[in-house]
């Protein structure tokens, strides 16, 4: 039988949720997921969906971005040689790169903490197809992964511009995004 987790996020420093499922398939994994939260005066509505190998290492990325009245999809493919297409167009400087990170979504922390499988104390640099938002344009964004605890990682990018210490459950989900996100129940499920 195939392994199927679920997470709720709610967001923190706007209104907003997240809810996303990953899927065990025969070949790697699938994670799929909706994100809906204000951005200024107006909502953005936000549909992913990801595909990994049995390794955890990213093969296909389709993001769809309704903000206002506009929508936008991105489409990121890494091919078996390494090389990556965005939108179909060839993108070298991504090369190197093993996990896609979106940057709306605490969903793709799960990549590289399933990918490395860091033990306590271990640490490691990552490169990861990042993409933005709310422009959908992709770059490369240095990362690094230290597990400190069973359920802790401290998260570093840009150079350690960014840092924050993420919980994590027993799949690898964020529980905890310090000031942006925290795992919880849909509001329904969470009054039973």
């Amino acid at each position: 039988m195939p392994q199927t987790e679920r997470m709720f996020w709610r967001r923190i420093d706007r209104p907003g949720h997240e809810v996303v499922e990953l899927r065990q398939q025969p070949d790697g994994w699938r994670l799929h997921g909706i994100a809906v939260f204000a951005d200024g005066a107006q909502y953005s509505a936000l549909e992913y969906d990801i595909i990994c190998d049995a390794r955890w290492r990213t093969t296909s990325t389709t993001v769809t971005s309704l903000l206002g009245v506009d929508s936008r999809t991105v489409e990121l493919v890494r091919l078996p040689t390494g090389e990556w297409l965005v939108d179909g167009a060839p993108r070298a400087d991504l090369r190197g790169c093993y996990d896609v990170d979106l940057g709306f979504s605490p969903s793709t922390n799960l990549l590289p903490i399933r990918r490395l499988s860091l033990a306590v104390g271990g640490e490691a640099a990552v490169r990861a197809a990042w993409v933005r938002f709310p422009e959908l344009t992709v770059e490369v964004l240095e990362q690094a992964y230290r597990r400190t605890a069973d359920s802790t990682y401290h998260y570093e990018s840009a150079g350690g511009k960014f840092s924050r210490d993420l919980v994590v459950n027993r799949v690898g989900f964020v529980l905890e995004y310090p000031g942006i996100w925290t795992a919880g129940m849909p509001p329904d499920e969470a009054a039973d």
